[in-house]
């Protein structure tokens, strides 16, 4: 670090000494910020606190705007104007002035007017466009000071809209002879990534670059792009593997400078952020996980410290050992490791022993077995956070042989939790398993009823649903299903004669739906009886609306005569004047079906099963309606992700240039020696559609999201650790390395410190027995979950899909996954949900033959899948005898061996497509798309898995693009999915308006049978290369043609020099890569023809100049020469 930037920083911590001596770290006491400060913490009430704070606003607000404020009091003016926004209230006023500050004045108060624009503006304020050229200016500025601040405002807010104007220039920072300059320039370079990688897609080659830079900061900064970029496509960067596992190597081998240690620790973070790359890499890759063992072995004999820091090397260390293709040796060790984390004291490192063993007891059952009595006391421990994640170790293992012993621990637990977010997950698992192992009815409608009763209004409300749907739909046995219905019926007339006020509303209206379509199986039941135990439901003050719509329905099914007929009358003269319309309607509905047998008969009809639904899902009836609207002025409807696009364009910032005299570097669109006057359409088309980071709140209130709560009313809230473990539990006096343990045999033994009474270790040893049974030694469990011999009670009955169309054919655990053994195991990292990857398609001869059920071109499937298309794929795939990987996830990405190309329309099967990628997904849908190169057309095929338990009734897909044209014949209308099954549409497409990069975005609405409608967005981007084919075209044509275009651009392109025909050379591989036609090849000149789908041509002249290739495209088509000069670059850079 220079001197300059060493007497800055030793400068820095006087800058909120605004009034005092220069070098002091206090503030003076004469300081205005000071005085503020020390005022509010004098007050006593919040209403004195906003009277203080208004009236400095009002004095700072004079002070700004005072012609004779110097620069020195304007950067006490914007700290004291930071203050006051830090507590929540808006200093608006102030914006344009942090503005000017950053503009005009020295190194400390520019430092200061960044800091403030930073803190004041999110990236889509309207005021960022005047904080260009002042960034523009300090990144070209000789002072390091101003480049660093400049980088660093760049990587925190900098919008995409403004990326092409500064990224030369962050582009050459890349070369900077100072360290802390490349580093920022890297960060900023990750930052673009994050909110629009096809800016940064052309300058990968300089990531490697700063990868192998010669300052570990520079190179630890990168790590963070590649972390990312692995992420997305692992494949893409096995080469670099080794050099990883070199890096890995000199950091735990003590090599970098000794300022990188904590705690005598070697850059522990930068080792945590290779061992989490090195288990991407290694996943599912044996060659490449030989090449980590000897570093890992490395890792986990140096984590000797006994800290912190040293605990978390040890856990990514085992996680990556049980991701990466298995080494017994490695496995060995890292069970150990696990076992010291269980069996130390420290709250904090039993949750993480917890948390691993959790992980790895999928791949190897026989770990939980050797520390069961710890897992014991575990569930007893004064931590909520330690029995919650034991219980979620226990759910792991659970199988038919124990699901009563833990069932009863998750509810026993939920009976005094107080969390929703624990209360939603432990429901939703306990739901789960009661469906998926009960031993008999009774067990099964009691579990239930507890769940519906502990989970109250807060559950998902896929649980009820599901419940209803398994009664309704039944299973293989008819007298199974009334033995069951019979029982939820007794039970429930017997909660509703107790205290039904103090059910949950949810679980009053799966009461009232049971008791209206089952009621009648009991003879002995009155109707007129559960029809007044319904309508004191109606009474009850606490009941909802929706509730009390349910009660009428139900009541509506039971009213037969007599006595009913009286209670039915009264309560429809109760609610058909009511307000809520949906009552009013449900009572009228009442009354006319009650007096009418016949007609209530018809409607309502028993004994006759579930029947398909046919529904207009277009809504045809409204066609003239529609029509009218529009002959009479009324605009047509848009989507609305349409709205808001073209809401976005409206306020989008062009950076267009007016004419060719504004400068600017070739290098801001990857092309160099460009003479195009559509010169910047390029880097403009190559921003794409990424995921924007999340903006700054645009209101006045505090921002309080995410923010970790240590301070109350009452001050500082102190983290106080829990109780320690009682006298009976293991406690080892440390934790012990893999290199500490030697070869000592018991470390997994358990030696009490105390010796308990018989008592309470009988009542223990019990528990365990009942707890881990099932975990014997041929025992398998996989990442599906448990190989478990004894068969599911409630398995639904086989439906056609003509009879099934309104409801699900299957529930979660109707996949079976065979057992497998732990060396295919090794492969998901369940600690990291929120890391994903490519989908992994098997080779050609393991895809199972397409169904007949596919459908035809522009059409549609409904396809289940094929058990061996989800062996060890996602975990909401559950076997009939498998053990539950993980929790649902909100958005979980589709399972990887879903083997979705087995999918593809019989007449796309056979030809080239691009791998198939994830877009979106949601509880229900996961999205997955690819395209298929035909010879006159390209294919958008689009995947949609419903991933739930339920059938969805209608899926209707939109698609919408500015730069191309999609066409469909089902007009996007993909009826129904059943659960877990997949739905293929395909899609026409060709070019619009050519862009480097051309984009779709689109939306799947789709409805369940009980619910409102959902809908899921997406979008899909594609190289304009895709859409490119060969034009045959004669000597004579080309000649006419070429005479004919008016749009050109000419550039000189790096030349294949390494052949003896060079010119030839390089055309065969732009023939190759981009399916042109050369059309003939003249000495040292070539010409060559092409077409852009549907129909665009575009005509090419090659000759060889000075040890370059130079190029000349034509073409009638605007920004076609520029884009297909931009893919000859990279296809011959590239060869």
């Amino acid at each position: 670090m220079s001197d300059v930037v060493e007497k800055t920083l030793t400068a820095l911590p006087g800058l909120l000494s605004l009034d005092s001596l220069p070098g002091s770290n206090k503030l003076s006491s004469s300081s205005k910020l000071g005085n503020l400060i020390r005022g509010i913490t004098e007050l006593t009430s919040k209403h004195e606190e906003e009277k203080l704070i208004q009236r400095e606003l009002t004095s700072i607000k004079e002070q700004v705007s005072s012609p004779n404020t110097s620069m020195r009091q304007m950067k006490e003016l914007m700290v004291r104007a930071i203050y006051c926004e830090m507590l929540g209230y808006e200093a608006s006023f102030s914006y344009i002035h942090a503005i000017k500050l950053a503009q005009q004045g020295t190194a400390l108060e520019k430092r200061v007017g960044y800091l403030a624009v930073s803190l004041f503006l999110n990236e889509s304020h309207e005021l960022l466009l005047l904080l260009v050229n002042t960034v523009l200016k300090d990144l070209q500025s000789t002072n390091l000071i101003e480049v660093c601040m400049a980088l660093t405002v760049v990587s925190q807010m900098f919008p995409k809209d403004m990326i092409p104007a500064i990224l030369p220039l962050v582009e050459e920072k890349l070369n900077h002879p100072k360290e802390i300059i490349r580093r920022k320039a890297v960060l900023a370079l990750y930052k673009f990534y994050l909110i629009a990688p096809n800016q940064v897609q052309h300058i990968h080659n300089k990531f490697r670059k700063a990868l192998c830079d010669k300052d570990p900061g520079v190179m630890t900064a990168s790590l963070h792009i590649y972390l990312q970029l692995i992420e997305e496509n692992p494949e893409g960067y096995k080469d670099l593997t080794t050099s990883f596992v070199t890096i890995l190597k000199q950091v735990v081998g003590g090599k970098l400078p000794m300022d990188f240690n904590y705690h005598s620790v070697p850059a522990p973070w930068l080792q945590i952020q290779l061992l989490r790359i090195l288990c991407l890499l290694g996943k599912n890759d044996q060659s490449t996980s030989e090449i980590m063992y000897e570093v890992l072995d490395e890792s986990l004999r140096r984590a000797e410290i006994n800290h912190n820091i040293t605990y978390a090397i040890l856990f990514e260390c085992v996680k990556c050992i049980y991701t990466i293709h298995p080494k017994s040796e490695l496995l060995e060790k890292a069970a150990k490791c696990i076992g010291n984390f269980v069996l130390s004291p420290k709250i904090n490192l039993k949750y993480l022993g917890l948390k691993a063993l959790t992980y790895v007891v999928q791949q190897d059952p026989k770990l939980a077995l050797q520390h069961q009595m710890t897992i014991i006391e575990c569930l007893d421990h004064p931590d909520l956070i330690i029995k919650r994640e034991t219980l979620e170790l226990l759910f792991r293992i659970t199988n038919a042989q124990n699901v009563t012993v833990i069932v009863d621990k998750m509810l026993e637990f939920l009976r005094i939790n107080k969390d929703d977010y624990t209360t939603i997950d432990l429901v939703g698992k306990v739901a789960e398993l009661a469906e998926k192992y009960a031993p008999d009815n009774e067990w099964f409608i009691e579990t239930m009823s507890t769940v519906f009763s502990v989970g109250g209004d807060t559950m998902q409300p896929d649980i009820p649903n599901s419940f209803l749907k398994l009664l309704s739909e039944g299973f293989d046995s008819v007298e199974e299903d009334r033995k069951l219905r019979l029982f939820a019926v007794d039970s429930y007339v017997s909660l509703l004669q107790g205290e039904p006020g103090k059910l949950p509303q949810r679980f009053l209206q799966v009461i009232s739906w049971v008791l209206g379509e089952y009621s009648c199986l009991r003879a002995d039941l009155e109707m007129d009886t559960v029809l007044r135990l319904l309508a004191k439901l109606l009474d009850m003050k606490t009941t909802s609306s929706e509730t009390k719509s349910w009660v009428l329905m139900a009541m509506t099914k039971l009213c037969e005569g007599g006595a009913g007929v009286s209670v039915a009358r009264g309560v429809s003269e109760t609610y058909s004047s009511s307000l809520d319309t949906v009552l009013r309607q449900r009572a009228q509905e009442l009354q006319h079906l009650s007096q009418d047998p016949e007609l209530r008969a018809q409607v309502l009809p028993r004994h006759t099963g579930l029947e398909p639904l046919e529904v207009d899902s277009s809504l045809s009836f409204l066609d003239g309606f529609v029509s009218e609207a529009l002959a009479a002025g009324a605009a047509p409807y848009k989507p609305p992700h349409q709205r808001q696009e073209e809401l976005a364009q409206a306020k989008a910032l062009s950076l267009e240039p007016y004419g060719l005299s504004l400068p600017l570097s070739m290098s801001s669109c990857s092309i160099t020696d460009r003479q195009s006057p559509t010169l910047l359409s390029i880097s403009s088309g190559l921003s794409g559609n990424s995921n924007d980071l999340s903006h700054k709140g645009g209101s006045s209130s505090l921002k309080l999201d995410g923010v970790k709560r240590v301070w109350g009313r009452e001050g500082y809230l102190a983290q106080r650790e829990p109780a320690e473990v009682s006298a009976h539990v293991e406690v080892p006096s440390t934790l012990r390395s893999p290199s500490q343990q030697g070869g000592a045999d018991g470390s997994h033994s358990q030696t009490p410190t105390h010796t308990p009474t018989p008592e309470p270790e009988l009542e223990k040893q019990q528990l365990a027995s009942s707890l881990f049974v099932g975990l014997g030694s041929h025992s398998s469990v996989c990442l599906m979950g448990k190989s478990e011999p004894t068969p599911q009670r409630f398995r639904r009955k086989a439906r056609s899909p003509a009879s099934s169309s309104g409801a699900s054919e299957n529930i979660s655990n109707s996949l079976v996954s065979p057992p497998i053994t732990v060396d295919t195991l090794m492969c998901n990292n369940l600690l990291d949900s929120h890391i994903t990857s490519e989908p992994d398609v098997s080779p050609l001869e393991q895809t199972p033959p397409l169904s007949q059920g596919l459908a035809a071109a522009n059409g549609s499937c409904d396809e289940e899948l094929p058990d061996s298309d989800v062996k060890g794929s996602s975990p909401s795939l559950i076997g009939d005898d498998a053990l539950v990987a993980a929790d649902p996830a909100p958005h979980e990405e589709p399972p990887k061996d879903l083997l979705l190309s087995s999918y593809l329309p019989a007449e796309l099967s056979g030809l080239s497509h691009s791998e198939i990628t994830p877009l979106s997904s949601d509880q229900s849908l996961d999205l997955s798309a690819c395209h298929v190169q035909k010879e006159g057309d390209l294919v958008l095929v689009v995947f949609i898995y419903n991933s739930s338990d339920s059938d969805i009734q209608q899926i209707l897909l939109e698609l919408d693009s500015d730069e191309l044209e999609v066409s469909c014949e089902c007009d996007g209308a993909v009826g129904g999915a059943r659960g877990h099954s997949v739905a293929v549409c395909q899609y026409s497409l060709s070019v619009k308006r050519p862009s480097v990069h051309v984009e779709l975005v689109g939306t799947v609405s789709y409805q369940f049978p009980v619910g409102t409608p959902q809908s899921v967005q997406f979008s899909y981007k594609l190289p304009l290369s895709s859409f490119i084919r060969p034009l045959t075209l004669s000597t004579e044509e080309y000649g006419t043609m070429w005479l004919d275009f008016s749009h050109d651009t000419k550039q000189n392109l790096t030349l294949i020099s390494d052949d003896p025909e060079p010119l030839a050379a390089s055309l065969s591989v732009l023939k190759k890569k981009l399916q042109l036609h050369v059309v003939e090849i003249i000495g040292m000149e070539g010409i060559v023809a092409c077409r852009l789908l549907q129909d665009q041509p575009c005509l090419m002249h090659c000759r060889l100049h000075a040890g370059t290739l130079a190029v000349w495209l034509r073409s009638p088509v605007p920004d076609l020469p520029d884009c297909l000069m931009y893919f000859c670059q990279r296809a011959l850079q590239e060869h």
